[in-house]
C-alpha cells in the first residue's frame, strides 16, 4: 500500500528519513477510496477492526465488510439530504460505528466533526454555532442526547438528528435511529465529485486549555500525513493489532485509532469502556495478544502501579507515547517491567506527528525525539532568530510555498487568530523546548505556562519530571505565583497515590521540596505545594494550569 504513497518505504537511519522521505501526492486523494476500499479488493479478508467492550462484546470486521458498511452508511446519510461540504458533528464515544460513518462522510465529502460525550448543552450550542453544523450523529447515552435536545433550540442550522443505540431500544423524541434505518437505504452510487486536496474534510475544536476552543480545520492531504505515524512512528505492519487509548472525539483517536493505522494494513483494535482501569486494560492486552500500543504518559503511570508479572504481555512488539510530555522515572520503570522501551512523539490538533522517535533512533527518556522529516522544524526565540542548541525558544514550522502535508489549513472562520499562529513563513505551536548537542528536543510547556522567577525562566515539565520520580506522586501540576520579592514562586499542585494520602502535611511538603532540590536545579523547587483530590482537566484529559493559576489570583484577590 504505501508504494503508492511514497517514493522510498523503508529507511536505516536519521539521515536516509530526512533525506528520502518523499510523498506521492494523488489528484483528489480520499482516504476513504485511496486506502481503504484499494484493501478491501486486494485483501479482502483481511481484519481490519477487532472491537470488543466491557460487556465481553465482539465485532470483528474484515476489509470487505468494511467497505460494504460504509458504503452502506454513505448511501444512508444522501438520502438523510447530508453531501458535500456539509458539517456533521459526532457523539459517539468508542461504539463501533464511529469507524462506519468517518469512512462513509468522508466517501460523501461531508466534514467531520468528532467531539466528545462530555460536552455540555454550552459547549454544543458553540459548536453547532461556530461550525454551522447540519447534523449530529450520537449515541444513545442519556447525558449525551439531553445536552443534544437541550443544545437544538439555539442551533438553527442543525437539520437532522440521528442516535445510534442497542437493536429494540427506544429512540429518544427528535431523533432519527441509525440502527433502524441505515440498511435500508438504497445502494450506493458514488458522487461523482467528492473532494479536491484543498477541501476541508475534518474539523477538530481544540481542547480549551487557556481559552474557548478554536475550530481547526484540516484538508483531504491531513490523511496522508498520518501515514508517517503509523507506519513510522507506531511501527505496524500488516501483522500488527494496535490499540491506541483514546476517545473517539479527541485528535489522537485518528492518530492512533484510524488513518495510519490502515496505511500499514494492521488491525485497529478498539476496547470500548465506560471507565478506565489498568488492570482491566491489560487484561484486554493480554486476552486478544495486542502487538502494538500507545496511550498518553498518564496511562502508563497508572499501569506501572499494577502487578506486571500477574500478566501475559510477551505479545506485545513496540509502545508508544503522546499527548504530554513523559516523565523519564515512567520509561524507566516501564522498560524494566516488561524490557519495551517507550517511543515517544508530539504533535498538536493543528498537526500530524511533527517530532518523534521513530524505530532507527536511540530514545532518550524525556524527549520528543527529532523533527519527522514531513516538517522543517525549528526552534525560535522571542525576536524570532534561530536558538543555538541547549537555549529554549517555540517549537516553530517553517512553511515554504507549499503547505507541508498534515499541518492544518486555518482556524475555520477566524482569520485573525490564523494570523496571529501563522505568519511570516512560521506556524507558531505555542509551544516551548530545547535542543541538545545530538538534535533531541526536549519539552519545557506551553509559553504561557513558562514561569519567571528571579531572573530564570522555569519550564513546568522539568519540576513536574522531578516530582513525579517521588514514590508519592501520582499527578502533578507546576505553575507559577506572583510573588512580591521574586516576581513569581514555583507552586505544585499534587495528586498524591492512595497511600499517601493520609500523611498529607507539612512533613510531606518539606520532603517533596527536598526531592525536587536533589532531582533538578535546587531554585526550581516549589516554594508552594497543595494537595488535591484531581487536577482541572480539559475534556480532552489535558491540565488547565490557567484554571489553577486563576483560582490563585481569586485568593489573593
Amino acid at each position: 500500500m504505501i508504494e503508492r504513497f511514497l517514493k522510498q518505504t523503508h529507511f536505516e537511519s536519521v539521515e536516509d528519513y530526512n533525506k528520502h522521505l518523499e510523498f506521492i501526492v494523488p489528484e483528489n486523494f480520499n482516504f476513504a477510496y485511496d486506502v481503504m476500499d484499494v484493501w478491501a479488493e486486494e485483501a479482502p479478508n483481511k481484519l481490519a477492526i477487532l472491537w470488543t467492550n466491557d460487556q465481553g462484546d465482539e465485532i470483528r470486521t474484515t476489509y470487505a465488510e468494511l467497505k460494504e458498511q460504509s458504503d452502506q452508511a454513505a448511501s444512508y446519510l444522501l438520502s438523510l439530504g447530508i453531501g458535500k461540504n456539509d458539517p456533521v458533528m459526532l457523539i459517539l464515544k468508542r461504539r463501533y460505528e464511529w469507524w462506519v460513518v468517518m469512512l462513509a462522510l468522508h466517501k460523501i465529502g461531508a466534514i467531520v466533526i468528532p467531539a466528545t460525550h462530555m460536552l455540555t448543552k454550552h459547549d454544543i450550542v458553540y459548536r453547532n454555532t461556530r461550525a454551522s453544523v447540519k447534523a449530529i450523529i450520537c449515541v444513545d447515552d442519556a447525558y449525551v442526547t439531553e445536552q443534544v435536545k437541550q443544545a437544538m433550540p439555539e442551533s438553527p442550522s442543525v437539520k437532522t438528528l440521528i442516535a445510534v443505540t442497542d437493536h429494540g431500544k427506544p429512540i429518544p423524541e427528535g431523533f432519527r435511529d441509525w440502527q433502524a434505518e441505515w440498511r435500508k437505504a438504497p445502494k450506493f452510487v458514488k458522487p461523482k465529485f467528492v473532494n479536491t486536496n484543498e477541501d476541508t474534510m475534518l474539523m477538530y475544536f481544540t481542547s480549551g486549555t487557556s481559552g474557548e476552543p478554536k475550530m481547526v480545520a484540516h484538508d483531504y492531504l491531513y490523511a496522508l500525513g498520518h501515514l508517517t505515524t503509523g507506519v513510522f512512528w507506531h511501527n505496524l505492519h500488516e501483522n500488527s493489532l494496535h490499540l491506541t487509548v483514546a476517545d473517539t472525539g479527541w485528535g489522537k483517536a485518528v492518530w492512533g485509532k484510524f488513518y495510519g493505522q490502515w496505511f500499514a494494513g494492521a488491525t485497529v483494535f478498539v476496547f470500548d469502556h465506560e471507565k478506565f482501569n489498568a488492570d482491566t486494560l491489560l487484561r484486554q492486552i493480554e486476552k486478544y495478544h495486542v502487538t502494538s500500543f500507545c496511550a498518553p504518559p498518564t496511562i502508563y503511570r497508572f499501569m506501572i502501579r499494577e502487578d506486571l508479572s500477574k500478566y501475559d504481555l510477551s505479545s506485545l512488539e513496540y509502545c508508544t507515547t503522546a499527548g504530554e510530555a513523559l516523565n523519564p522515572a515512567v520509561f524507566d520503570k516501564f522498560k524494566e517491567l516488561t524490557g519495551i522501551q517507550m517511543m515517544e512523539g508530539f504533535g498538536q490538533t493543528e498537526t500530524t506527528m511533527t517530532l518523534g522517535t521513530m524505530p532507527w533512533m536511540k530514545p532518550k527518556p524525556g524527549s520528543m525525539g527529532m523533527p519527522n522529516a514531513q516538517y522543517d522544524i525549528d526552534l525560535v526565540k522571542p525576536d524570532g532568530t534561530p536558538c543555538e542548541d541547549g537555549e529554549k525558544g517555540e517549537i516553530v514550522v517553517r512553511v515554504g510555498d507549499r503547505k507541508p502535508i498534515g499541518l492544518f489549513k486555518e482556524y475555520y472562520r477566524d482569520p485573525e487568530l490564523t494570523k496571529e499562529a501563522w505568519h511570516d513563513g512560521l506556524y507558531h505551536t505555542g509551544d516551548m523546548a530545547w535542543r541538545d548537542e545530538d538534535g533531541y528536543y526536549w519539552f519545557e510547556g506551553r509559553i504561557d505556562d513558562v514561569i519567571k522567577s528571579s531572573g530564570y525562566r522555569i519550564g513546568p515539565f522539568e519540576v513536574e519530571s522531578a516530582l513525579m520520580t517521588h514514590p508519592a506522586v501520582v499527578e502533578c501540576a507546576i505553575t507559577g505565583v506572583p510573588d512580591d520579592i521574586r516576581g513569581m514562586v514555583v507552586k505544585a499542585t499534587v495528586v498524591l497515590g492512595k497511600e499517601w494520602k493520609d500523611k498529607a502535611g507539612d512533613a510531606l511538603v518539606k520532603e517533596l521540596q527536598q526531592h525536587v532540590k536533589k532531582e533538578t536545579a535546587p531554585y526550581k523547587y516549589p516554594r508552594i505545594v497543595e494537595f488535591v483530590d484531581e487536577l482541572p482537566k480539559t475534556i480532552s484529559g489535558k491540565i488547565r494550569r490557567v484554571e489553577i493559576r486563576k483560582k490563585d489570583s481569586e485568593k489573593q484577590d
